[in-house]
């Protein structure tokens, strides 16, 4: 980490509100590096978190600390929380493309429960990570249609060794193997995918550890492992 909006990106990665952390200004720094770390090869992110100030935004800051000046120490270092904090914003939205945006807006309005209940209190289970993918396939899903396609995706990305089957000969329905053990969390976060790209001309089967044989496929065919259809 060398920049202001790195630890911004990392410390929402981490699930840390921005607003708890507090930049000040480096007594001892490097000229080479905005950030100021007591250990360089630090990965996690403090709460207080020195900064120099003058790496980038020399013009700004040259004269709040003019070393002469002692006096409302307090309001000046509240003053470079509050600015440094701002420039940090600048930092990242000049790093985003408009589809990120997008992201960032979709994602808002499943958090603020534009798409239901249900998906607002299922998403807190997805780390932030997992959430940007969500919203970005439900972006596709509105430009595209293609939900069958994104549906399989997502099952992957979330549960790796999951697979998705399409039984349409006589009848629309899809196998969904996903090969973890059933546990409440992971069936909540399986509910909230199939709520937001599953057809609803669609039925489902769900296998979670134990595979249904298939002939021919000798992993799914081990004895006492194997589910029925």
């Amino acid at each position: 980490m060398n920049y202001i909006w790195d630890l911004l990106v990392r410390s929402g990665r981490a699930g840390m509100k921005r607003s708890d952390i507090h930049f000040v200004p480096a007594k001892v720094y490097s000229p080479y590096m905005e950030l100021s770390h007591a250990d360089l090869n630090a990965a996690a992110v403090e709460q207080e978190v020195e900064v120099n100030p003058y790496y980038r935004f020399y013009d700004i800051f040259r004269d709040l600390f003019d070393p002469n000046n002692a006096e409302d120490s307090e309001l000046r270092e509240t003053l470079f929380d509050l600015i440094i904090h701002f420039l940090a914003e600048l930092d990242l939205m000049q790093g985003m493309n408009k589809r990120e945006y997008q992201i960032r807006f979709t994602l808002r309005e499943m958090q603020e429960g534009v798409f239901g209940e249900r998906i607002r209190q299922r998403l807190k289970l997805f780390g932030r990570e997992e959430q940007e993918v969500i919203a970005g396939h439900v972006l596709r899903l509105f430009d595209t249609g293609e939900a069958v396609h994104l549906l399989r995706e997502l099952l992957v990305r979330m549960f790796p060794r999951s697979t998705l089957y399409a039984n349409c000969e006589d009848k629309d329905e899809l196998l969904l193997y996903i090969g973890e053990e059933e546990r409440p969390e992971t069936r909540e976060k399986l509910e909230l995918i199939l709520e937001l790209f599953l057809p609803v001309r669609f039925e489902t089967e769900i296998y979670w550890k134990r595979h249904f044989g298939i002939i021919d496929v000798d992993h799914t065919m081990v004895q006492d492992c194997i589910a029925l259809y």
